[in-house]
């Protein structure tokens, strides 16, 4: 039997919104070129950028109350 290849890892939160200041989403912390780029990324660099992600998140917004989660990631079977 064949089986679906996986998608790629993604720390998308659906809450896509460029901070004029820092750059970054404020729902992933990716920054708009990281965005643009992310479907050429290896798996490999995606989970190099998704593992800088929660601190990039705690400096850009000190004030912001941490989530239950630092950056969720979307993995799909």
């Amino acid at each position: 039997m064949i089986q679906a290849a996986a998608k790629p890892s993604s720390p998308c939160t659906k809450l896509c919104l460029l901070d004029a200041v820092s750059g970054l989403c404020e729902g992933c912390g990716r920054t708009r070129n990281e965005i643009a780029l992310w479907g050429s990324l290896s798996e490999p660099q995606r989970r190099a950028v998704m593992a800088g992600l929660p601190e990039r998140l705690r400096q850009a917004y000190p004030n912001r109350a941490a989530p239950d989660r630092d950056v969720p990631t979307r993995a799909t079977p």
